[in-house]
């Protein structure tokens, strides 16, 4: 499985989110396969993006489309986002159980 992450800055989470949702038939047609937004303690426009993609270079290959450009520039992102495209090697799920010995 194919990682995406991406940590950018914006001005505005509803213009932003609008722009995301609007743009989603795009990605899932770039490859892209399921997303998690979060965004960083404290700061609401600081955010966190994980998403699932196809393969990697479907990935870079959006992630480097004048389009996309073009949508995150009106979405109100602020600078260059950091981007990383990484494969997964492993995952799963814990659970823990926490007890107090005293």
């Amino acid at each position: 499985m194919t990682l995406v992450f991406i940590r950018h800055n914006i001005k505005d989470y509803v213009l932003w989110k609008h722009a995301f949702d609007g743009y989603m038939p795009q990605r899932h047609a770039g490859g892209e396969r399921s997303y998690r937004i979060a965004h960083a303690p404290g700061d609401k426009n600081d955010l966190c993006l994980v998403f699932e993609w196809d393969n990697a270079s479907n990935a870079k290959r959006f992630l480097e489309s004048p389009e996309l450009a073009a949508v995150m520039k009106r979405a109100s992102v602020v600078g260059k986002p950091q981007i990383v495209i990484a494969e997964q090697l492993a995952g799963g799920r814990t659970e823990a159980q926490w007890h107090d010995d005293t």
